[in-house]
This record gives structure tokens, sequence and C-alpha cells, in this order.
């Protein structure tokens, strides 16, 4: 008793053992609480820090785009199935610290001299299921975990980045449709400048030098709107990049002021801590995590490891009786038969569910006389096959009768 709780006691003080270093996450070099004195405003946020993209947008039509964007976005998506594999990773190291059970049945049939012979067995079991003595199968696990967790942070990253992307090309093309406007009014004023300057040329008050100055201007503004209408074709088609699908024009921005009204300003006094917060700093330490984690796994590798394989298993002639024929707890008891050849013949399928004692060899070839004798006296004509018998039984008694030859007598 002292021996198996001392055993116990063992196991389970090597199973809480770890052996992955401990991680600390470094203080950050700045003050821990905002300045309090009378140059800084007094801190009003109190909510936790950070806003979400929702209260720093309220332009409708920005808002479509970018909803748009996160439902189509290529990206996107493929960070999303990025996590979708982490996590499936992840439930398969973290199923290796259950055992594996595994389960099997089997049936043979088989007829010999128009007597049927039947065979059905099942088991249950499993198999190399290591005891975590060291922590290698939880670190692994653990690795796993801290992987899919700096997936799901990438992620986020992502999509916090696709966010900003949209909303800087949507502002972007607010921004070159005014400088298109303004290259257009530009045009329209240059060309009223050359035509005065010509007629004030024609009358003799200006020389052609202020002519070909102001046709210079023109041609300039003319330039600049071929630029701007190519660089607002660019920026449609980024946005629409983002977008996953083309942007309507009812969507585009209508000018730069109604869009910069339609996006808030950072409150002031916002905590730093919402630097801790950033997707890819969290990312960071949950791949520092895992690393951490794999450094336990190789450490406890260097240590032996311990497997258990167990399986039971049942088998018997009849389908019917196969869980719920007794099982022999010992070898069967042998008894002489004193049977002729036909009352052999006729006893294998009467007595096919006991256990088998001993063998009538060439009892065919045996003389009448011979026959009726009893075995056990008939000089050595009846061989005890004890260890026959005992390879042939398994969980029942019965399935001993289906390993032996039809000249066998089976009795109890």
């Amino acid at each position: 008793m002292k021996r198996a709780l001392l055993t116990l006691t063992s196991a389970v003080a090597l199973s809480a053992c770890n052996m992955a270093p401990t991680y600390v996450r470094p203080a950050p070099p700045v003050p821990a609480t905002f300045p309090a004195d009378t140059a800084y405003p007094s801190a009003t946020i109190t909510e936790r820090p950070g806003l979400p993209w929702t209260a720093l947008i309220s332009d409708q039509r920005l808002r479509a785009v970018i909803a748009r964007a996160l439902a189509n976005n290529r990206d996107l998506r493929a960070a999303l199935a990025n996590v979708e594999a982490a996590r499936a990773q992840y439930r398969v190291q973290r199923a290796a610290r259950l055992p594996t059970v595994t389960g099997d049945a089997a049936a043979s049939f088989a007829r010999r001299n128009d007597d049927r012979q039947n065979s059905y067995s099942a088991d249950i079991g499993f198999s190399a299921f290591e005891i975590d003595l060291f922590g290698r199968v939880k670190n692994l696990s653990r690795a796993a975990l801290e992987s899919y967790l700096a997936t799901e942070e990438g992620a986020r990253a992502t999509r916090i980045t696709l966010i900003a992307e949209t909303a800087t090309a949507y502002a972007t093309l607010a921004a070159d449709q005014e400088l298109l406007s303004l290259s257009r009014r530009t045009l329209a004023s240059a060309e009223r400048t050359l035509a005065l300057t010509r007629s004030l040329n024609g009358a003799g008050l200006t020389g052609k030098l202020d002519v070909h100055q102001a046709e210079t201007t023109v041609e300039q503004a003319r330039s600049d709107i071929a630029a701007n209408v190519t660089q607002v074709a660019q920026d449609r088609n980024a946005l629409d990049l983002l977008a996953g699908a083309p942007v309507e024009d009812a969507l585009l921005p209508q000018s730069l002021e109604t869009l910069t009204d339609g996006i808030a300003k950072t409150p002031a006094g916002l905590s730093s801590d919402v630097l801790l917060q950033r997707p890819d700093v969290l990312q960071a330490e949950h791949q520092l995590k895992a690393a951490n984690a794999n450094i336990g796994a190789a450490r406890a590798a260097m240590f032996p490891k311990i497997s258990l394989t167990a399986a039971i298993g049942v088998a018997s002639s009849a389908l019917s009786s196969l869980f719920t024929a007794a099982v022999s707890p010992g070898p069967p008891r042998l008894r002489p038969a004193c049977r002729s050849s036909a009352a052999a013949r006729a006893a294998i399928s009467t007595t096919a569910r006991r256990n088998a004692t001993c063998i009538w060899p060439n009892m065919k070839r045996r003389s009448r006389r011979h026959s009726r004798k009893c075995p056990m006296r008939s000089r050595g004509r009846v061989r005890l096959t004890s260890s026959r018998l005992h390879s042939s039984v398994w969980s029942s008694p019965a399935s001993a009768a289906t390993h032996w030859p039809r000249n066998a007598i089976a009795l109890a």
C-alpha cells in the first residue's frame, strides 16, 4: 500500500514539472501615471484605452465603404483563414494530451464438411499514450495555443490596417478630386487671362512676351488637369481594390470639407496603455510565449518517455453471445469420452459450447470394437491435448469448439 501511494505521489509530482522559462512582461520605461501638474490638463478618460473606428468616423459614405472592405477584402479573408488553420492545429496538439481510443470488430465465416464454423470478435483499447511526466506534451500544446493567439492578433492587425488604408484612400481620393477641381478653375482663369493679353497685344499695349507667358500658364494648367485626372483614376482603382468590389459614385466623397467634418479628432489625454493593446505588440508577445513553451518541450525531450498501451476484447462463435458469454477463469477440466464414431460426429454440433477435452484421432479408421471402447482404455489411442486447448480458448468456452476438427469430442 505504501509503495503504491509513493508511486502515485511521485507520478503526480513529476506531472507538475514545467521546464519552460517563466515569461515576465518587462516594465515599460515610462511613468506609470499621467503627470499631475498645472501644466497638464486633467485626465477625463476613465474608460478602456482605445476607441472603435465607428466612434472616429461619422461620415456615412465612408462607413459604407469600410464595411464593404471588411466584408470583401481578400487579404482579410486570408488572415481569417490562417486563424482557422492555427485554431485547428492547436486542437490537434491539445488532443495529444488525451488517449486515443480505438475499437475493432471482425467476423469470419467458414464451412467444413457441412458444418458451419463462425467466429466473431470485438476489441477496444488505446496505444502509445504518453504519460506527460516532464511537461513535454503540455508545453507543445501551450506553444500551439500561443501560436494560435498570435495568428489571431495578426488578423486583428490586418483588420485595423485595412480600415486605416481604406479611410486613407478615401481621403486621398477626396483631396485629388479637390485638386482636379482647382486645376480646372485654374485653366479657366488662365484662358481668360490669355484672351485679355491677346486683346491688349492687338491694341499695342503689351508685347509678344506677355502673350507667350499667358500661353505657358494655360498649357501648364492643362498639364495639371491631365495629371490630376490620372491621379483620381488611380485613387478610384485603389479604393475599389481595398473594397473588394467597385464603389458606386453615390458612395464617393462629395468634397474634402464635408469629409473632414465627418472624421473626429483623437481626444486629448488618451492613455498610453493603448500601445500595449496594439495587435502587433500582442502578436510579438504571444510569439515569445510560444518560443518559451518550445524551449520547455525541448528540455523535456531529453528525459525518457513513458507510454501506455492497453486493449481488451471478446470472441465467440455466436454473435448473440459475443458480449454475454462467460469468460473461463482457468483451463478447462479434461475428462475421457466414451462415444462411438457416429455419436462423436453428432456430439460436435450439440456440445460446441462446451470445453474440448480430448481428440480421438483417426476415428474413422478404427474398428467397431475399438470405437466403442473408452478412450482412456484404448492403449494410448486417445491424446489429451491440453496445450492445444489452451491456445484455442479465448474469452468464451464456446469459442474453443470452432478450432477442433470433426472427430473431436467436447465435454464439460
